[in-house]
């Protein structure tokens, strides 16, 4: 389908890019990719026409419920998150890598995810935290907002008393 000739689809299926695949077995949606990934769309055609997808979920369960619990279970996953493009170590953004070496400035104990590793992580933490860009930084489960936010935060003094602070190795 044209994304753009039958909006109420887009928009019943969070379609926020272009090109977007939905599988579909049984009139019920059961993968999607978002992006052209050639290698994963072959992929995904494959295991899905042989039969060897996972199930599709269950009665009184939806995709939509199943992303939103894994979603804050990584939002949840340490004290303080970022997801960002690449990691740390090796950041894949000018906007990441900034907001890495703030925080490292700052001695923040902080844990990562690579949003390039799950499309559906990335896609879904957007509307999730209605937040369209990257890098997102969450403490105690809760956004604070993206590079822009923690460069306001860390120009009044506020970053500190937000975030947690890592351990010194002397002090172990």
């Amino acid at each position: 389908l044209e994304a753009e000739a039958v909006p109420e689809v887009s928009e019943k299926y969070g379609i926020s890019s272009v090109p977007t695949f939905l599988f579909f077995k049984n009139s019920q949606k059961v993968d999607r990719l978002d992006g052209a990934h050639a290698p994963e769309l072959t992929q995904k055609v494959q295991r899905h026409a042989a039969g060897t997808a996972p199930p599709v979920p269950g009665p009184g369960s939806s995709a939509q419920e199943e992303l939103h619990t894994r979603l804050k279970k990584l939002i949840n996953a340490a004290p303080c998150m970022l997801f960002m493009k690449g990691s740390p170590k090796e950041p894949r953004c000018g906007f990441s890598r900034q907001m890495v070496e703030i925080l490292s400035k700052h001695g923040v104990a902080f844990s990562s995810f690579d949003i390039f590793s799950d499309e559906e992580v990335r896609q879904g933490l957007k509307t999730f935290s209605s937040w369209p860009t990257y890098p997102q930084l969450y403490v105690a489960g809760e956004l604070v907002g993206g590079l822009d936010i923690v460069k306001e935060l860390e120009a009044s003094g506020e970053l500190d008393a937000i975030c947690p602070k890592a351990q010194k190795l002397e002090d172990r």
